[in-house]
């Protein structure tokens, strides 16, 4: 027994969650004018932006936990009483990493504008393309034949498909991270 569909449906519902959340985060304070008074303060603007970040991180932790209920589900109704616990575990964490991507590429779009629904849009675009494009772009004709696995796996959903397996690589720990610290 396998979560497998709550983790392919997952990505779809992040992608529109994680940037209503963060849309605000920075937005807001530049339009209210509340972030000059942020940035009098002594703290610098990475301590700011990691605030921000870990808040939106917290926020997306207490969305996740509440699917564990899930687990506990599958593994009642499954005919052997036995799940896929590596592969669960491994999604999870793929799960987690992907919100927390999202989260980076949302609070860097909402520092791009001062309202709140067009950073929305940005983040909502700029996470679709990173998550399919890549993808879209390797399936073209024109990249068959070798470049087409390099061009895939510049995107965000080979790396996660990847940690959903149930095997965490570290060359998908590595490319998850790198894309938090770029966007941050």
């Amino acid at each position: 027994a396998t979560l497998d569909k709550f983790f392919e449906l997952a990505p779809w519902v992040f992608i529109f969650l994680v940037p209503a959340i963060t849309m605000r985060s920075l937005a807001d304070e530049l339009k209210s004018g509340t972030f000059e008074i942020l940035v009098t303060k002594p703290l610098s603007q990475w301590q700011i932006v990691l605030g921000k970040y870990l808040s939106i991180l917290l926020v997306l932790i207490f969305i996740i936990i509440p699917t564990f209920i899930y687990i506990f589900t599958i593994k009642q109704l499954s005919a052997t009483g036995s799940i896929d616990s590596g592969g669960i575990t491994g999604s999870y964490i793929g799960l987690f990493l992907l919100a927390s991507v999202f989260a980076a590429i949302s609070l860097c779009c909402s520092g791009f504008s001062n309202n709140a629904v067009v950073a929305f849009l940005i983040s909502v675009f700029a996470c679709l393309i990173l998550y399919f494009g890549f993808n879209a772009v390797s399936k073209l004709p024109f990249f068959q034949g070798g470049a087409d696995y390099y061009i895939e796996m510049l995107g965000i959903d080979f790396h996660y498909r990847s940690t959903s397996r149930g095997l965490l690589d570290s060359r998908d720990v590595i490319y998850f991270f790198s894309l938090i610290f770029l966007f941050l």
